[in-house]
């Protein structure tokens, strides 16, 4: 299993930013996958997931009506839209999926700073 994230980088709060994860070694359309975060002197916490099969999705209350999480199951590829960007979305972003153990990615960071 390889989880690889890109998209990261230095936005103005407001902004808009889209991480992909593009995975391999796994049937991915079979699979929930996660976007995670974590903050500097903090634990890494839940962002969005989303089914493989039926794609339904669901976020973290802090991010609602923000990110949208989606999939694209011919590209192996799982996204993240960030809209409407907060100074307190400063975090390394990872990709995650749960085959027999947890699998994560390396991380993207994403830093909102005027």
């Amino acid at each position: 299993v390889q989880l690889v994230e890109s998209g990261g980088g230095l936005v103005q709060p407001g902004g808009s930013l889209r991480l992909s994860c593009a995975a391999s070694g796994f049937p991915f359309s079979s699979y929930t996958m996660r976007w995670y975060r974590q903050a500097p002197g903090k634990e890494r916490e839940f962002v969005a997931r989303i089914t493989g099969a039926a794609g339904s999705t669901n976020c973290a209350d802090s991010v609602k009506g923000r990110f949208t999480i989606s999939r694209d199951n011919a590209k192996n590829t799982v996204y993240l839209q960030m809209n409407s960007l907060k100074l307190e979305d400063t975090a390394v972003y990872y990709c995650h999926v749960f085959r027999l153990r947890d699998y994560w990615g390396q991380g993207t960071q994403v830093t909102v700073s005027s």
